[in-house]
């Protein structure tokens, strides 16, 4: 265990340095440290570290989404308005929609298969967005506008939004009691998921100013208290609609808004706890995935990719109709909506784990995805941004 470990670290940041090296997100190099080391290359990661890969891939998740949470100014939100409403549901929601229309075509799985590949390959990557985007207000680029804010925003609902979709359609496909009422608890267990987090996030702010203790000390506080958020939604489950992930997104942002230099300091320490998470998370969806597959897949794979992104695209356009931004601000808004990696890395292979058909080319095309999208977003925010939005 320990020697796959020591592997995972070491052979994940120096390929991570290599890509990095090259001007592609480090994050591509972890993949493919992942893809080596897997059960279908090398075969150099202990089986049981593999058998609880899903757990450890949870808690990144957790960990970035309270990051996300932390870097969220309500305020942002209500200065951009509708179109950060828009961009948080509207751009996904296409993507979704071809995804359903091209992927059984494409690919020949099912209607539902589709939307489940739709959801896992929907969300946005906050992974490669949110750094890009503080970097661009530090530079005061597109600032006047409020462009990286609305960005940054609309993406860190946009992957709750995509969540609480997954977790649905799964639960149709394996049958786990579905109704109607599945489809008209969403908007339930959003706000019940959002009232959660902020009483939260308010309760520890006052907690936090009354009794002294070391940051770490509440690094660990909030961690536990989202790992119960997350286990309540299940244990909850058909009884009281809530989105746990969106309660661990909302505490952070809580402690933003009533408590905000405590939540400058504990978002740094999340920055240096995602320095591991990242490298685990993406190592061990990189091992999951089956060389051989990925290979058969092939051009029908990389056509429900871009034919998604092209949808993404007209949604982005979409939600920014009736805004005072120009038309080369619109096309970086969709650019930077395109980078995937760090939902797809966290929930993919659990569609696989449930014994789903549609597992493995879930699993295969949400990679590809990755792959594709993380750099294509990546190199496009980089070499487009001085043309496309003005600096103050």
């Amino acid at each position: 265990m320990l020697t796959s470990v020591a592997f995972i670290f070491l052979m994940g940041l120096s390929l991570g340095y290599l890509t990095r090296k090259i001007k592609l997100p480090s994050l591509i190099g972890m993949l493919m440290t992942g893809i080596i080391l897997g059960p279908y290359a090398l075969n150099a990661l202990y089986p049981q570290l593999l058998d609880i890969s899903a757990d450890l891939r949870q808690i990144a998740l957790v960990i970035i989404l309270t990051r996300a949470g932390l870097a969220l100014d309500i305020k942002d939100l209500k200065q951009v308005g509708r179109p950060a409403i828009l961009m948080s549901f509207i751009p996904a929601s296409f993507e979704i929609a071809g995804i359903i229309i091209f992927a059984p075509k494409f690919l020949g799985i099912s209607i539902l298969e589709a939307s489940i590949m739709g959801t896992v390959l929907a969300a946005v990557s906050p992974a490669v967005i949110v750094p890009k985007m503080l970097a661009l207000i530090e530079n005061r680029w597109g600032t006047k506008a409020k462009i990286p804010q609305l960005i940054m925003a609309g993406a860190s609902v946009d992957d709750v939004f995509v969540i609480v979709l997954f977790t649905v359609f799964t639960g149709i496909a394996t049958g786990d009691n579905f109704s109607a009422m599945s489809i008209i608890n969403i908007p339930f267990a959003v706000v019940n998921g959002i009232i959660l987090g902020l009483l939260a996030g308010w309760t520890l702010s006052k907690w936090f100013k009354k009794f002294h203790m070391r940051d770490s000390t509440k690094v660990i506080i909030i961690l536990s208290i989202s790992f119960l958020f997350v286990a309540l939604e299940h244990s909850l489950k058909g009884t009281f609609p809530l989105s746990g992930l969106l309660a661990v997104m909302c505490m952070g942002s809580g402690i933003l808004k009533f408590h905000d230099i405590l939540a400058s300091r504990l978002s740094q320490k999340f920055g240096k706890l995602w320095v591991a998470a990242e490298i685990i998370l993406f190592v061990l969806v990189g091992a999951t995935v089956d060389i051989n597959f990925a290979i058969e897949a092939g051009l029908p794979a990389l056509g429900v990719i871009f034919m998604g992104l092209l949808f993404r695209m007209a949604g982005v356009y979409f939600s920014l109709l009736g805004t005072p931004l120009k038309a080369k601000e619109r096309l970086f808004c969709a650019i930077a909506y395109l980078p995937k990696a760090t939902v797809q890395a966290a929930i993919a292979s659990i569609p696989l784990a449930m014994g789903l058909p549609c597992g493995n080319i879930v699993l295969t095309v949400a990679v590809l995805s990755i792959l594709i999208t993380a750099p294509l977003g990546a190199i496009g925010i980089d070499t487009t941004y001085k043309k496309l939005l003005k600096q103050e």
